[in-house]
This record gives C-alpha cells, structure tokens and sequence, in this order.
C-alpha cells in the first residue's frame, strides 16, 4: 500500500494525539568545534582552537526529543547522576516538552556524557564519562514503578537499548508484561546482548551488524540478510523486525511471512549518529497515529533520510517529512 499524500497527511495531523513512553538509557552529547592550523609541540597531536560549544540528547534523550520534535507527547523513564550533566540534560529535555518526572537521579552514578571535538566537520576525538552497570536496588524499584505509571498513559512504549544499565532483565520484563497487559505496542532500538529478552515485542529496529551479531551471521548479501531476518521474526515472534541497512534502506520481516524492502530516500550522507534513534521514534509515533507497519517504516525511514544530513544527532518535523515525501516520493517499497 502506497502513501499518497493524503492518507500521509491524514497519518501526520494524528501525530500530536500520540502518546509515547521511553524507557532507556539517558545521555548528553556535547561539542567542542574548532579549527586546527597547527601540531602539539608536547605530542604529535593536533591543538584544536575552539570556536564554540554545543550540546545535543543522545540515545534514550534523542529518541524523547525526536517524539517531541514530531508533535507527539513523550515520557521518558531513566536514570540520570545527580551532577551538572545531568541537570543540564533535564532542563534541556523538559525546555522540548518532554515529560521527565519518571526520570530517577541517582547519586554517585555519573550522567552518561560523551564529548566530541569536531574540526573542519571531522571528529578529532571522543571522550565518554559513563558508568554501564546495571541499575539495582531501590533506583531500579523506581524505576519500574515510573514505568508502569508511564506505560498506562501512553499508546505505545519504546525502548532505547544502549547498553549503559538501565535496560535490565527486571525493567525490561516489567516493561513488556505490562504494555501486553494493557494493550499496548513496544519498540525496540536493540542491545546484541538483550535480543533473547524482547521476545514478543511489536516491532525491534537492530542495524545488520545487530541483527547478524544476534544469530551468529554476517549479513553480507541479500541470502543472509533473508537468513538473519527471518530466523530473529521466528525467534522473537514480533510483528515486525525491521533491519536497518544504510545506503540500502531498511527490509521489514512481517510476521505471516510478508517481506518489504524500502529503499533509502537519502540524497546526502555526512553522519549516521543517531538514525536509529529517529528511525524508531517515527516509527513509534506513526503507530500510535494509526498508521500499518508498512506505512509507519516509510515514514521512519523519510525521518531518518533527513536526520543524516546533519552532524550529530538531530530530529525532524512532520513539516520536513511531509517535503519528503513530495521530493522523493514513498521510497520505493519494493517486496
């Protein structure tokens, strides 16, 4: 089924009756950008004179922000370290409208940071403040507590799995039993190590190298990209799993055996940060407004075209994605 421009348009006016949980992990990215004109004299390195200094959301925060930047109502469930990172994320994120009362700052566990030094568009070097085990005790009480309450609000929950703690096997039990119970959709941006845990989910988003990593094969050709599809739909038996390929677009394995590839809509590349994290929010919202898997993975993937054009993470509006699809059309939904 194509998308023509005015269920698109009926789909897009629906997007800001959404209600979207996150459950994830929270992080701040910020940028040094500079200029380099000259070596270290202390060490063959290069000495960045800094023009100025920047800070985006990243992971759990980006996929809040972009719900937000699409109009729908977003909650966000996480954990934050009671230092200046962290405060600074929780104004910026409730500056974008994003609900952040079930957000839990924990003392002694610093805010996931990761700072990056850009010059001339290049990144010169990365520096990442984070601790990764998992949360426990009462944080992690809290945290499942905050989730129920933002689940029971909310037509659909994603989570936002990176590995930094507080995506773990209780939160993440607690978080699929109660959406199933009440009815509601989930999807996943996956951790390699958590597959086994999101059995049953609506939809899971992994990249090929995920998506491969998770059954043991490199995706290196459309024979084992069919075999790594479908053997994570049987093991999961989510509606979908939509594996997200880059320069090819994304391949939707339905559950019932349907497959659909959608070709990229990117014209430009110049930094991949944060795709997934659009990918899945897009898809979330547009789930939540009515849209089928198929219309919703179309619009997700015309998200994701444009966010790609940026350096760092960033986020798209229906007014964006509306231009989207009159540029380039549906993105070719072959399959």
């Amino acid at each position: 089924m194509d998308l023509d421009a005015t269920r698109l348009r009926t789909l897009l006016d629906a997007f800001p009756r959404a209600r979207v949980a996150i459950l994830g992990d929270i992080m701040l990215d910020r940028y040094v950008w500079g200029e380099v004109n000259r070596i270290s004299q202390e060490a063959p390195v290069p000495i960045v004179e800094v023009r100025r200094n920047s800070s985006r959301f990243g992971a759990a925060a980006n996929v809040a922000e972009n719900v937000a930047s699409l109009g729908a109502e977003a909650t966000l469930v996480g954990v934050v370290g009671e230092d200046e990172a962290g405060r600074e994320l929780l104004s910026l994120l409730t500056g974008r409208g994003v609900d952040v009362a079930n957000v839990v700052t924990e003392p002694g566990r610093p805010t996931t940071t990761k700072l990056r030094v850009i010059a001339h568009s290049q990144q010169v070097v990365r520096a990442d403040s984070e601790v990764t085990t998992d949360v426990a005790g009462t944080v992690e009480t809290r945290l499942i507590e905050g989730l129920k309450a933002a689940i029971a609000e909310s037509d659909v929950l994603i989570v936002s799995d990176y590995g930094k703690g507080v995506v773990t096997g209780s939160t993440l039990s607690a978080a699929i039993s109660t959406a199933r119970e009440l009815g509601k959709k989930v999807c996943v941006d996956p951790k390699e190590s958590h597959f086994a845990s999101y059995v049953g989910v609506t939809a899971i988003t992994p990249n090929q190298k995920e998506a491969g990593g998770a059954v043991g094969v490199t995706i290196a050709d459309d024979e084992s990209l069919l075999t790594v599809g479908w053997e994570l739909q049987g093991k999961l038996e989510a509606e979908c799993v939509i594996i997200t390929r880059g320069e090819h677009g994304m391949s939707l394995f339905m559950k019932g055996g349907e497959l659909v590839h959608l070709p990229t809509v990117a014209r430009e590349v110049y930094d991949v940060t944060g795709a997934g994290d659009t990918v899945v929010s897009a898809l979330a919202v547009a789930l939540a407004a009515g849209a089928s898997m198929v219309e919703a993975a179309t619009i997700a993937n015309h998200a994701a075209g444009l966010v790609i054009r940026e350096v760092g993470t960033a986020s798209v509006g229906l007014d964006a994605i509306e231009r989207s699809f009159a540029d380039v059309g549906n993105g070719g939904r072959v399959g």
